[in-house]
């Protein structure tokens, strides 16, 4: 496994002396012994009045619930970032449809900061796109159970959660250049929520849980809470990022459009719900609400049913 740092992109890697070994995941600051606890809710989250309430100065801590704190970096780096929430991938509440911004991000700065593949080697089994029936989000890599899944940038873990009908096991990391990276399937978390972590780190174990046919690493890039085409940033053939930095503009989330269309299921003679749920990947309880059905309501041969 190597972390890179390439001179010249997307070239592959030529000089050894790029090649570094993976650094020791870094555990988010622990409170001064001095430190008062605020009164805050119990929601895993920042409110708006909290998100400027400092620690001690040596310490430049912040508190975001009434179990962690965080180096306040990770809430002023960017603008969105004020906004933290260990429970929800996307809680910024942007309306990317409408962003008319051209914003340049500089992926990492050398010579403190590097990069690394999530996976030591990258197949990719399923792209960024429509997938019947519904928009998927990220790519799909294959892996084995048990490999080691590396964060990409240099972060600090938002999320580390469970999600049975869809992403599994899976792992959240706001990163310093404005993106946020989700690794999902994962067999194992090795992070907990508020972990300050390198690249290259392993923070899970390749998997097959959550809603998922076989062993593979479900990755996802985001910014301002919205998915963006990994394969924009990744050259996945060359396991090899295309670039230092990415422009991000209204074309990058031009696909919501599309992504957002409603998706409508037809019922035929012996469809159920339960039925109609695996089929789709959807909870029966998201169909019951989509639909207004209760439990016991009976489905009629060619009612139309939203599924998405």
């Amino acid at each position: 496994m190597v972390i890179v740092e390439p001179d010249t992109l997307p070239a592959q890697v030529q000089d050894s002396s790029a090649v570094l070994p993976p650094a020791r995941p870094e555990k988010a600051q622990t409170p001064p012994a001095d430190f008062k606890q605020k009164d805050l809710k119990k929601e895993l989250s920042i409110v708006a009045e909290d998100t400027t309430a400092v620690g001690p100065d040596p310490a430049n801590l912040v508190e975001v619930s009434e179990q962690l704190l965080i180096n306040k970096e990770w809430i002023t780096l960017h603008e969105y970032y004020a906004v933290w929430d260990s429970r929800n991938i996307n809680p910024y509440n942007i309306d990317v449809k409408s962003f008319s911004d051209t914003v340049s991000l500089l992926l990492y700065e050398k010579p403190h900061e590097l990069w690394s593949p999530p996976l030591d080697h990258m197949h990719v089994t399923s792209d960024f796109g429509f997938r019947t029936p519904r928009w998927h989000y990220g790519t799909d890599v294959r892996l084995n159970i048990g490999d080691s899944v590396r964060t990409v940038f240099d972060g600090i873990i938002r999320i580390r959660k469970y999600d049975p009908s869809g992403y599994g096991n899976y792992i959240v990391v706001r990163h310093k250049n404005g993106l946020e990276t989700l690794y999902g399937h994962l067999s194992k978390q090795l992070v907990e929520v508020g972990d300050e972590v390198k690249a290259g780190n392993v923070i899970g174990l390749g998997g097959n849980t959550g809603r998922s046919s076989g062993p593979h690493l479900h990755f996802e890039t985001r910014y301002l809470g919205s998915a963006l085409n990994p394969a924009e940033i990744y050259d996945f053939s060359a396991n090899n990022l295309r670039a230092e930095s990415i422009v991000v503009s209204s074309a990058s989330f031009s696909y919501l459009k599309e992504a957002k269309k409603i998706v409508y299921h037809r019922v035929r003679s012996g469809d159920t719900l339960s039925g109609i749920s695996r089929r789709y990947g959807v909870p029966v309880n998201t169909l019951m609400r989509l639909n207004g059905l209760r439990k016991n309501s009976v489905l009629k041969v060619g009612q139309r049913l939203r599924v998405h």
